[in-house]
């Protein structure tokens, strides 16, 4: 599964693999792909400083990457108080119903909450940044469209590939303008925040858009034959995030998330803002029905609900309160059945995407016998 970027990379395997666990990105590395660790989780520098060095320590000096959330255009004299005070009482006292409703305990006195999206904010996307530049990264990708001019210069100028996500071929174009080195074509079916456009149509759109760029496949990926598949549209590999969140080396702190995913078929996610005030794909709960309920409030704009609903969703979390507990996840969930290793998925991989090519092979031999 080469391609010329993943040789570009001196990886083995065309498959870049996101995910906010260390020991899965290195894990995906030492595998043959291409790990990149999720940074958005990250607050406190030392935290990133403390991982990306256990990331040096086990990847076994194969290449690895980044990846923030940061917004293209710059807002200076922000704080996070100054966006917590935009949020309305009508929809604080909103959570505090719906907690209620469920009987969701507080959290002990004086324990903060062990979510907050205040990675969403760019000085803090830009204090990741200052911590990963000091690393081998060999790639930083944003997951908010194209990073600020003078981050796309930082990375050029220490050899670091720029990728950034697009949901539609609008989005690719402006992302090519902006200097980015690759695309990724995220579809309708992926984990996380989604566009409205299904992969098959939207990877040949944003291929044919953006060439001679390299673009990444996601969305709806979860086995060797759907990479097949991406290839053939024109990608230049796959970007996995979905399918690692069951994988053995996965730390999700919550075995009733796990038995969730596990269980749950591939009609069970949807597109709720209920999470960060951006539509994102999730496993459907009764806290997604809540916030998608026409008779509620409606969910607030990013950042405003991700620091509005932090504290509820630590401790749906802590309480593991099953009715409203959820994940970021894509549709691939249907496939994630049992947990497997990092290496057997791609052993998987590899094995699905040999049989997918033979027998591509195999009809075109016949169409040419005929």
């Amino acid at each position: 599964m080469q391609t010329e970027l993943s040789k570009e990379l001196g990886v083995e395997h065309a498959v870049f693999g996101f995910t906010p666990f260390p020991a899965v990105a290195a894990a995906i590395s030492r595998a043959g792909g291409f790990g990149v660790l999720g940074a958005v989780r990250y607050t406190a520098p030392a935290d990133l400083e403390r991982d990306l060095d256990w990331i040096e320590a086990n990847v076994d000096g194969r290449p690895y990457g980044l990846d923030v959330v940061m917004p293209a255009k710059k807002v200076e004299g922000v704080s996070e108080a100054d966006v917590e005070a935009m949020i309305p009482e009508g929809h604080r006292q909103f959570v505090r119903d719906t907690l209620a409703k469920h009987g969701v305990p507080e959290l002990d006195e004086g324990e903060a909450s062990g979510w907050r999206i205040t990675g969403w904010m760019e000085q803090v996307a830009r204090g990741q940044l200052d911590v990963a530049f000091d690393y081998p990264i060999r790639l930083l990708a944003n997951a908010l469209g194209s990073p600020p001019a003078d981050v796309v210069r930082r990375a050029h100028e220490k050899g670091v590939l720029v990728a950034a996500l697009a949901g539609s071929a609008r989005h690719a174009r402006k992302h090519a303008e902006a200097g980015i080195d690759v695309v990724v074509a995220q579809g309708y079916e992926a984990g996380g925040h989604t566009g409205e456009i299904a992969s098959m149509v939207l990877t040949p759109e944003v291929v044919d858009a953006v060439s001679p760029l390299p673009v990444l496949a996601a969305g709806g990926i979860g086995s060797g034959q759907q990479v097949a598949a991406a290839l053939s549209l024109g990608a230049q590999g796959v970007w996995l995030g979905s399918v690692w969140l069951t994988v053995t080396e996965a730390d999700l702190h919550s075995p009733a998330v796990t038995r969730k995913l596990l269980a749950a078929g591939s009609g069970d996610t949807v597109r709720s803002r209920a999470l960060t005030g951006k539509p994102a794909r999730q496993l459907r709960t009764e806290w997604t029905d809540a916030w998608d309920d026409p008779d509620g409030p409606g969910a607030l704009p990013m950042p405003l609900q991700g620091l509005l609903v932090a504290d509820a969703v630590s401790r749906i979390q802590k309480y593991e309160v099953e009715p409203l507990l959820g994940t970021p996840v894509g549709q691939i969930v249907g496939r994630m059945n049992s947990e497997r290793s990092v290496q057997e998925v791609f052993d998987d991989l590899t094995r699905g995407f040999e049989r997918a090519v033979d027998r591509i092979n195999r009809i075109a031999g016949r169409g040419e016998q005929a």
